[in-house]
């Protein structure tokens, strides 16, 4: 274990973090997709957060699917929230295609991949907690993307595209879940 400056740094195996039981996100399909997607295409890029007995606060998605694709390293970093952790790709340049591409992909990915679990919200949360944070408009319904059943008692307001085909179905509910929107894909 390094020491610099009251910082602890240590190395440990991926299976010593433990996954949040109660992860607000349920993430999606396509979402998780971009994540392994980024992983394959550009590694490990952004730190994950934990707490003292390391269960992860946030990351669980990523950690995942930098598990599922073998990763198994973790470099942790210990701070008491005064001090910012900057993850440095020395094989990176911003200002290249790659690292362009790698910003946008960190930002498309964790757009596309929340989906929030309304019902753990609720029985964990208090509503001024979820209003506070964006996440309902206090009295107006929902805000974002959330699982099916929305926050109880809120209105749900959706729109439904007639389509073609499959191909333009999938084409569209792409689109509208890349744009942020909680899509459903029916057929009848």
């Amino acid at each position: 274990m390094e020491k610099q400056n009251n910082i602890k740094i240590s190395e440990v195996d991926i299976s010593d973090l433990i996954p949040d039981d109660k992860n607000f996100n349920k993430g999606n399909e396509f979402g998780e997709s971009l994540i392994e997607k980024s992983f394959n295409k550009f590694g490990a890029g952004r730190s994950v957060l934990i707490d003292k007995n390391n269960r992860l606060i946030a990351g669980n998605k990523s950690t995942e699917k930098f598990s599922a694709q073998g990763g198994q390293k973790v470099v942790i970093i210990e701070t008491d929230g005064d001090t910012l952790v900057a993850v440095k790709r020395n094989d990176i340049d911003l200002d290249s295609s790659i690292g362009r591409e790698m910003a946008l992909a960190d930002n498309a990915s964790a757009k596309a991949n929340i989906v929030f679990d309304a019902e753990l919200i609720e029985a964990e949360l208090t509503e001024a907690v979820a209003v506070e944070w964006g996440v309902i408009n206090s009295g107006k319904g929902i805000k974002g993307n959330f699982d099916d059943e929305g926050i109880a008692g809120k209105n749900q307001f959706g729109v439904i595209v007639i389509c073609g085909n499959d191909a333009e179905q999938e084409k569209i509910f792409k689109e509208l879940t890349n744009l942020g929107y909680s899509c459903k894909v029916v057929v009848t």
